[in-house]
């Protein structure tokens, strides 16, 4: 598919996501090819991509599943779908009624996906299937839901964004630390753009990436994409200028390649892995660094920074993965059966320290492999100087409309074409009039 069919296929799926998936909400039972399943010894499950590939995905797992089908007996068929494209996916599996069992969602997806009513609520009786909510860090299983609604999901990995380095790069340059302040930052990013290697690696083709760092820097600015009633409020000042300073990596400041605009599978941490580029903001990236031959005392992690003079302000957007379980599927005993495996203190631990997340059940914690300086930071992070994504029905939306905004500005960018302030005011006010059709 092509770009531009891409976007309109990502549009007018998230257009409709409240009506048809309410009109529709016919959940899993069924396989990708949109066979029945009905058989209580095989589920399906749609992972989201975590490691360098998908390919690797699929390694870190099988093992797992395979224990899984060694207790209970149940074979679960397993699918990784890459970023990029797995809201297009669930959004068609809802409204079609052919998807997977139990699936994977970003925790800022929670509140758009439980408004369709197409996901399992995970109320009290639920939760004491698989151990009981209390196991569960509050913050994790706040952003799984609206407030005062049983959840849409269940915490699986949590995550916060970070700036990763390369070590050697920085030497090479004569550059003692990780960047504080943006000003800083540019400096360093420049000092590090040359001979064919850029300061900074992007995912300007990943609209999910685009709208994550949109609301960091826009906090910064003191801005939001909504207002306290929920009303879309995309091209405000303060988000103008935030998404301006990140597209500006690529298009002003000329910190971060032209090739970046299409990155949207993770090219950005092959780039840091093998020196192409110094500098990312990334979640819990030191699990898929490694694969590409990094070692962990090559790389370097430090909070994203602030503006001149800003303390305390937000640098990350609370960040996860949740599990699903859709509602109406065929196989509601084993997809739960599957949740309560996949969220055990043995496998949180063995999942989380393989992907760098944090676990996001409190017994595995304790674990002294979450107590290394990239888990510390990421965990300073997250309690410290996160906010959560709005909590609203439309969040899906702002994610695909202002995501794909930005990746329209990287490609002009690319291309060349200058992108002012005012091209970047009416590209979120496109995607703001969008939002109220």
């Amino acid at each position: 598919m092509s770009r531009s069919s891409r976007s309109r296929g990502r549009l007018a799926a998230a257009a409709a996501l409240t009506t048809a998936l309410t009109a529709t909400a016919c959940g899993g039972g069924t396989t990708t090819d949109g066979s029945s399943n009905d058989d209580p010894k095989t589920l399906t499950y749609w992972a989201s991509n975590q490691g360098p590939s998908v390919e690797a995905d699929k390694k870190i797992l099988t093992p797992e599943l395979k224990k899984f089908e060694k207790k209970t007996g149940i074979k679960v068929k397993l699918e990784v779908i890459p970023w990029d494209s797995l809201l297009d996916r669930i959004l068609a599996a809802t409204s079609s009624g052919q998807g997977p069992d139990v699936l994977n969602i970003g925790n800022t997806w929670s509140s758009s996906l439980q408004s369709s009513g197409g996901l399992l609520p995970w109320t009290k009786k639920n939760f004491e299937k698989i151990g009981g909510r209390d196991r569960f860090e509050p913050s994790a299983v706040a952003a799984a839901g609206a407030k005062g609604e049983p959840p849409s999901a269940v915490p699986l990995y949590s995550l916060s964004y970070a700036l990763y380095y390369n070590k050697e790069m920085f030497e090479e340059a004569g550059i003692d630390g990780p960047p504080k302040t943006w000003k800083e930052f540019d400096a360093t990013a420049k000092k590090l753009t040359s001979d064919g290697r850029y300061g900074v690696a992007v995912e300007g083709g990943n609209p999910v990436e685009n709208a994550h760092h949109a609301f960091i820097f826009a906090k910064q600015h003191g801005a939001d994409f909504f207002d306290a009633e929920g009303n879309p409020t995309f091209d405000k000042p303060g988000n103008v200028k935030g998404v301006k300073q990140y597209i500006d990596l690529l298009a002003n400041d000329k910190v971060a390649a032209p090739g970046n605009a299409e990155y949207a599978q993770n090219q950005t941490i092959k780039d840091v892995a093998t020196g192409k580029a110094a500098m990312m903001l990334w979640q819990a990236a030191g699990s898929t660094l490694k694969p590409l031959g990094m070692k962990e005392d090559e790389y370097g992690v430090a909070p994203i920074p602030v503006r001149e003079g800003q303390q305390d302000a937000v640098n990350s957007m609370v960040a996860g993965i949740n599990i699903a379980v859709f509602e109406n599927t065929d196989n509601h005993d084993g997809a739960l059966e599957f949740v309560k495996f996949m969220t055990s203190d043995a496998e949180q631990k063995i999942l989380n320290k393989t992907y760098g997340s944090i676990p996001p059940v409190k017994p595995a914690q304790q674990d002294a492999a979450f107590a290394k300086p990239e888990q510390k930071i990421l965990r300073e992070v997250l309690s410290n100087t996160s906010d959560p994504l709005p909590q609203v029905p439309d969040e899906s939306q702002f994610e695909t409309l202002v995501g794909t905004a930005m990746k329209e500005l990287f490609a002009d960018a690319a291309a060349g074409r200058t992108v002012t302030e005012e091209a970047v005011k009416q590209r979120l006010t496109k995607a703001q009039q969008q939002m109220q059709k």
